[in-house]
């Protein structure tokens, strides 16, 4: 029997190219915004309409969406920026590191130094999930 047409569940927009990263950081920065904005927030050397495109392009594969306001089309990223940190980093810690967290983390730490700050909460992020893994056991 067919799912009825509310009950849809929409699909996953694909993991975004580094130029869609791009410009889904500058709106999760910048909140709903005009091309012409995001354009500007890039700072990029490529022409507008390069941008343009790219986010039309974005839309269609479900990573923006669009609205009109004020007979200005507006844009918004589909998905917000920490479900769509996930993804990547899954994604990435698939591909790249064979599915291993400790490789992932450790090359993270490896290619720029953190913060004494950002390790204690490193540790402290540890520190949580270890006590919630202990008590599913």
């Amino acid at each position: 029997m067919p799912p009825k047409p509310g009950n849809r569940k929409s699909p996953e927009p694909p993991v975004p190219t580094p130029a869609e990263v791009d410009i889904l950081a500058a709106l999760w920065r910048l909140g709903p915004a005009t091309v012409r904005e995001v354009h500007e927030a890039l700072g990029k050397d490529c022409g507008y309409t390069t941008t343009l495109k790219q986010m039309q392009l974005m839309i269609d594969k479900g990573l923006l969406v669009r609205t009109e306001r004020f007979r200005s089309h507006v844009y918004e990223a589909r998905v917000p920026q920490d479900q769509m940190r996930k993804r990547i980093a899954g994604d990435l810690l698939n591909r790249v590191f064979g599915g291993s967290a400790m490789a992932l983390v450790m090359g993270a730490l490896g290619a720029q130094p953190a913060s004494s700050g950002d390790l204690a909460e490193i540790r402290r992020m540890i520190n949580t999930l270890d006590k919630k893994n202990r008590g599913l056991k």
